[in-house]
């Protein structure tokens, strides 16, 4: 019944809208004027309903099960939880949510089996309540928007109001969920460098992170020597910008300038279709397909061919970049203006001559900003190199080795019930803090480029 809500509020949003429309439409069938176009009444309604009770449905369901939690714990028998830690009432709680869902394990006590047909009660109650206040609520909301519709009400500057209130609204979530995150990579980091020295993590050439975490376990003492990470990540996304900066720019060149305008619009489509491949059907092509014709290719002319390599997701990678390349390429050219063209043609230069020596030239800012954007995407990309990359660390930098890099090993690291206390877990907080570092100094780098040399051309 979870849907419920959401379909009332958007079928009453739409009613709100239509019967507004038709009461602007009517007004200004009698021949008065309106401030503003019909629509825009429309848009007050709809607005006005979706803005607060959207926000209503959404405080509701996040309270919901904390409010039915607590109610039952309070119906309890007497009793049942006296001298019970936290952990062991939280399991009671757990068991009952079980049971109300069907997942029955074992006979369970009767006090357990009435409490579960109360949290079923507790929950019904609530879903219908939420419908009735939601339906009440957005009834009230459109009947008020109707009242408000007359010839000097000014609809457009409430619409664009609420609008910019919205957009404010989702600029402000925006900035504190970087902060947040950035906050909590930080702290997380902070308490990495209190166990494991600073030094040791950027300058280590021997990364082992398995270490004991319980008294009785066995393993080795663990080593967080990241260079050998590092090294890994930079020969995958090296790979990767080798097939795709080449690729890329001269399929760009191409296209915006040499080819057929029937060939440009059926080919640039499809070659934007690769951009929308998610990237895990990139990383099964990587194992499946790559990786074994580089594995017979390497025996049938005598190289030894890791099973997983940085040539197969880097490869792969690459792939994937060449849309993207592409994109920013063609965008730079296009920004070039004509004149500078035509100036070039005029003088006797063949169409070769003013791509190379004019066109490039000058798209070369944004080219640029296109290329490090690629790499920052290169270094921070997940599934491909977790899929068709290796898992060891090592100091190479051959293509056809098994290499590892940051990402691959930050969802080793946090595979399974981990518990944040100790320098193995911890890690993947300051390889995220380093990869989040590298990016974020790419993005700038790139933007700055861009933006300082993006009016020359104008």
């Amino acid at each position: 019944m979870t849907l419920a809500p959401f379909v009332i509020l958007l079928f009453a949003a739409f009613v709100g809208y239509a019967i507004n429309l038709r009461a602007a439409q009517a007004i200004r069938a009698d021949g008065v004027r309106l401030h503003s176009l019909e629509s825009f009444h429309g848009l007050f309604s709809l607005l006005m309903v979706i803005v607060p009770v959207l926000t209503l449905v959404l405080i509701w369901l996040a309270v919901e099960g904390a409010v039915i939690d607590a109610l039952l714990m309070a119906s309890l028998p007497a009793g049942v939880l006296d001298g019970l830690g936290s952990g062991a009432i939280q399991l009671i709680g757990a068991e009952i949510r079980s049971i109300a869902g069907g997942r029955v394990f074992g006979t369970p006590d009767d006090w357990k089996l009435e409490a579960a047909e109360r949290l079923i009660g507790y929950r019904q109650a609530s879903s219908w309540l939420l419908i009735v206040v939601v339906t009440g609520v957005s009834a009230g909301i459109v009947y008020f928007a109707r009242g408000r519709v007359a010839s000097g009400f000014r609809a457009r500057q409430r619409v664009e109001r609420i609008t910019l209130g919205l957009m404010i609204f989702c600029a402000v979530v925006a900035i504190f969920t970087t902060v947040g995150i950035v906050a909590a990579l930080t702290y997380e980091t902070f308490r990495f460098f209190q166990m494991v020295p600073v030094t040791e993590f950027l300058f280590g050439l021997n990364w082992e992170p398995q270490i004991p975490i319980r008294e009785d376990q066995i393993a080795a003492e663990g080593a967080f020597g990241a260079v050998p990470v590092f090294l890994g990540t930079i020969v995958i996304a090296t790979v990767a910008l080798v097939v795709a900066v080449p690729v890329g720019l001269m399929t760009a060149i191409y296209l915006n300038e040499f080819a057929p305008h029937a060939f440009r619009k059926t080919v640039k489509p499809v070659l934007e279709i690769l951009a929308g491949v998610p990237t895990v059907v990139y990383g099964f092509f990587a194992i499946l397909v790559v990786a074994p014709a580089l594995r017979q290719f390497g025996a049938s002319v005598g190289l030894d061919v890791s099973g997983n390599t940085a040539l197969a997701a880097g490869g792969v990678m690459g792939i994937m970049l060449i849309p993207f390349i592409s994109s920013f390429a063609d965008d730079a050219l296009s920004a070039v203006p004509q004149s500078l063209r035509d100036g070039a043609l005029a003088l006797g230069a063949t169409r070769g001559e003013m791509m190379l020596n004019v066109l490039f030239p000058a798209a070369i800012p944004g080219i640029v900003g296109g290329v490090l954007l690629a790499v920052s995407r290169a270094i921070g990309e997940t599934m491909i190199v977790v899929m068709a990359a290796g898992l060891m660390a090592r100091m190479t930098i051959n293509p056809l080795d098994s290499v590892t890099a940051v990402t691959v090993q930050i969802v080793t690291l946090l595979i399974g019930d981990t518990a944040f206390d100790n320098p193995k877990t911890l890690a993947a907080f300051a390889l995220g803090m380093m990869l989040f570092i590298a990016t974020l100094v790419i993005n700038i780098f790139a933007l700055r480029i861009v933006r300082k040399y993006r009016e020359i051309y104008d």
